[in-house]
């Protein structure tokens, strides 16, 4: 019988034994299949997209939502400004004799704002007066002597047919009754002079009451009784040119700055949405007035002019702070179309004669064809093939193909 010590001596491996050749040719058998196997996986990372491609991104902007409603083009900023506020001003130079306004205060047209010292002008009135109630007398005066002289000159005439008196002094009294009528022509027209002078006296009266030029509300008051007011400066900066300030709220409108790369989507007329700085939960609709036919050269913008049609609000007031999103109404045909996008001329390429754009997903780049719109600037729009929010590649390489593998690279 076999011995314990035996049976362990058996399970023994004996390390310096030669290998049979059969175990030797199997080993090397399944290096090569190792080697293989890594090499073709190797090739395989390689063929499908292991190397990365860096690139640059920009979201595609929607510019509908579909069905009939407006859709934004463009959003600027500005402010709201008043297209009739004038400050008002006595047309003389004058004391301050009341104020009758405060700021916030709705006026009428023609309603009277303050009073000046009235002191100078009654006296021109009072001699302005005068001076009529005396060249009248004189008139008078001439017109009587006028009548006198006449009713001779008619009598002396039948004398002197019946020879009873002079022809010398018939020739007389026709003189004397031509210089009285000459007279009288003269204390006529004086007459007139100093009624036309009584009446310019008149309006140094009512120049002396400050009056609104239309309806509107007091935004400043700029005087106060006893100050001197002028229309022109003087007195070294001490006299007041103005009485108040006046704004007719049913003017206001806003006035804002577009780039001139982006000028081209705005159009008179264009329906916009305003939203005040100081509500802004409170979307106000409006068109576009006009578009200001001169650039700003430092700044490279155009003016344009929004109405609105929120009139004498409270609660819209000048020089507030807006932001104006210019809308384009969907025509009726494009009632069931999707809503389409806005994305940068440059992210579009021809491939295959075809409009084509990458998309990112994930880690890799999706070729999208294209059905374009129309030219907005420097953007291209897209009716269908992209999503508004999608992120896509900025100017793609000519290397670039569906599914490679790429990295947004960090500007």
């Amino acid at each position: 019988m076999t011995s314990h010590a035996d049976l362990l001596n058996s399970l023994k491996i004996d390390r310096n034994a030669v290998p049979p050749a059969s175990s030797r040719k199997g080993l090397w058998i399944g290096v090569a299949v190792a080697a293989a196997v890594a090499v073709i996986a190797g090739g395989t990372f390689v063929l499908r997209g292991g190397k990365v491609m860096d690139v640059q991104v920009t979201e595609a902007t929607a510019i509908g939502t579909g069905g009939s409603a407006n859709a934004s083009v463009l959003d600027a900023t500005g402010y709201v400004v008043a297209r009739r506020m004038a400050t008002v001003s006595a047309k003389v130079t004058g004391k301050v004799l009341e104020i009758m306004i405060e700021e916030g205060q709705h006026v009428e047209a023609g309603q009277v704002l303050a009073r000046l010292d009235p002191v100078d002008a009654n006296a021109q009135r009072t001699l302005s007066a005068a001076q009529l109630s005396a060249a009248q007398s004189q008139s008078a005066s001439v017109q009587a002597q006028l009548k006198q002289a006449e009713a001779d000159a008619v009598r002396l005439s039948s004398l002197v047919k019946q020879q009873l008196v002079s022809r010398a002094q018939f020739d007389q009294a026709i003189a004397a009754r031509d210089a009285l009528r000459a007279q009288l022509v003269t204390s006529q027209r004086n007459a007139q002079v100093a009624r036309d002078g009584l009446q310019i006296a008149d309006n140094g009266v009512d120049n002396t009451i400050v009056r609104a030029p239309f309806a509107g509300v007091v935004i400043a008051k700029a005087a106060q009784p006893g100050e001197i007011v002028s229309p022109l400066s003087a007195g070294g900066g001490f006299t007041r040119t103005g009485i108040g300030t006046i704004v007719d709220m049913a003017s206001l409108e806003v006035e804002v700055e577009v780039g001139e790369s982006y000028i081209g989507r705005v159009q008179p007329g264009m329906a916009t949405e305003t939203v005040l700085n100081a509500y802004q939960d409170w979307k106000i609709p409006g068109k576009v007035i006009a578009i200001i036919p001169a650039a700003d050269r430092g700044k490279a913008t155009v003016k344009v002019r929004v109405a609105l049609d929120a009139k004498n609000d409270p609660r819209i007031v000048p020089d507030m702070g807006a932001r104006v999103s210019f809308l384009e109404a969907a025509k009726p045909a494009q009632a069931q179309a999707k809503p389409g996008v806005l994305v940068p001329a440059s992210a579009i390429v021809q491939r295959d004669n075809q409009d084509v754009a990458f998309v990112i997903r994930g880690e890799k780049a999706e070729r999208h064809t294209l059905k374009l719109g129309r030219t907005l600037g420097d953007d291209r729009e897209v009716l269908s093939g992209i999503a508004g929010g999608e992120q896509v590649v900025q100017s793609p390489p000519d290397n670039l193909s569906d599914g490679t593998k790429v990295r947004i690279a960090q500007e």
